[in-house]
């Protein structure tokens, strides 16, 4: 039966994507870069690119925070601070967070039944930690988890393990992750030996060889699964 819910914040209970693009339409208009809905794009793809060399082990988290804005400026031909943009940017983006629909409602079943409520990012410390008060996360979680803070990311085994010490009582068969990521939120799952459900809204092919548990495409189908 389970009763230790593991999720993912961004792109899971909070809207990454409507943060994402205030926090960098802000940070470039303060650089005195021009904002175009393209530049945003081509941003949104070089920063997940490199989330995903961290995922893999390619890149370290220091050198990915600049080394993100240093390759989107070389793409679309601008001259910039990159360590300067990413001050900004993070300032900017620790100061959004905004709910998924159906995310509030969710939390609320799961905690007025019983379940025990974890957070596991990727997300940096100085962003996450702000979002998460904001939005009253961390009046309801029995724990939150953040990989910069445990030392080591998601898909790692050793993340998960780390968390799993921290919990009292902790069994993994008791225990399942939701997340919106493939290669983190559910590949880490299975590396660690959990129960694993991606949330896939947009209805996504599976890639890359990662199979999860379950599949849903709005978050009160989790429930179900919780009470299958």
């Amino acid at each position: 039966m389970i009763r230790d819910v593991f999720l993912d914040v961004d792109d899971t209970i909070l809207d990454f994507g409507r943060a994402e693009r205030e926090a960098l339409a802000s940070a470039l208009s303060q650089m005195g870069v021009g904002v175009t809905d393209a530049r945003i794009q081509k941003y949104h793809e070089v920063n997940l690119a490199h989330w995903q060399m961290l995922e893999r082990g390619e890149i370290t988290r220091e050198r990915l925070l600049v080394r993100r804005f240093e390759k989107f400026f070389e793409s679309v031909g601008v001259f910039a601070n990159a360590e300067k943009t990413q001050r900004v940017y993070e300032y900017e983006l620790g100061r959004r967070s905004y709910f998924l629909e159906g995310a509030e409602a969710l939390l609320e079943t799961l905690r007025t039944e019983g379940y025990r409520i974890f957070l596991a990012s990727n997300g940096t410390t100085v962003v996450q930690a702000p979002r998460i008060k904001a939005s009253g996360l961390d009046l309801i979680c029995h724990g939150i988890f953040l990989s910069e803070e445990i030392g080591c990311d998601k898909p790692q085994k050793e993340f998960f393990d780390a968390c799993f010490a921290r919990i009292e009582d902790f069994f993994p068969e008791n225990a399942i992750i939701l997340g919106d990521s493939l290669s983190s939120d559910i590949l880490g799952g299975k590396n660690a030996g959990i129960k694993t459900c991606w949330f896939n809204p947009k209805k996504l092919p599976l890639t890359g060889g990662v199979i999860p548990d379950y599949e849903i495409s709005e978050l009160s189908e989790f429930l179900e699964i919780l009470k299958a």
